[in-house]
């Protein structure tokens, strides 16, 4: 990374690559990118200082774990208070089967997105948690019939 924060072509090649394979020696990293091996972990070490690039995951497959029926669920609020808010998102970080979260603009106030194994499932985890929370007025609730493209990747 340049000292203005800016990242140079090596930087993104490197990017892509971790994005796609994290497990990547940096040996065969530094082939990939055309530097070398020390170069590789120095910009590594810029890359996450700098916040560009945070913890290494592996990525898990939801059917193989019985968690591949995805849904998409849109909450509104009944209450917009700061409290209110904290509480829910408290609530939110509290559910494993709640895997991505996004506060919204527009009609509603959040979408999760949540794996579970099945409809009943689902049925047990809407009724007995999100309805059940106090702040949340309603939802609406969308069942993902097939994956057309998931990535993890954000373009450099």
């Amino acid at each position: 990374m340049k000292e203005d924060g800016q990242l140079d072509a090596i930087d993104k090649r490197l990017l892509r690559e971790l994005q796609r394979d994290a497990g990547l020696s940096h040996a065969a990293l530094a082939e990939k990118v055309g530097a070398s091996s020390a170069s590789v972990w120095r910009r590594i070490r810029a890359l996450e200082q700098a916040g560009v690039i945070g913890k290494t995951v592996r990525l898990a497959d939801p059917e193989a774990l019985g968690r591949s029926v995805n849904v998409l669920c849109q909450v509104r609020m009944n209450r917009q208070t700061t409290a209110s808010r904290a509480e829910f998102e408290q609530f939110i970080q509290s559910r494993a089967e709640i895997v991505e979260c996004y506060a919204m603009s527009g009609e509603w106030d959040y979408l999760l997105r949540i794996a579970v194994k099945d409809v009943a499932d689902y049925d047990r985890f809407i009724m007995r948690g999100v309805l059940a929370h106090p702040s949340v007025a309603n939802a609406a609730s969308n069942f993902a019939l097939r994956q057309v493209k998931y990535t993890t990747e954000i373009p450099v």
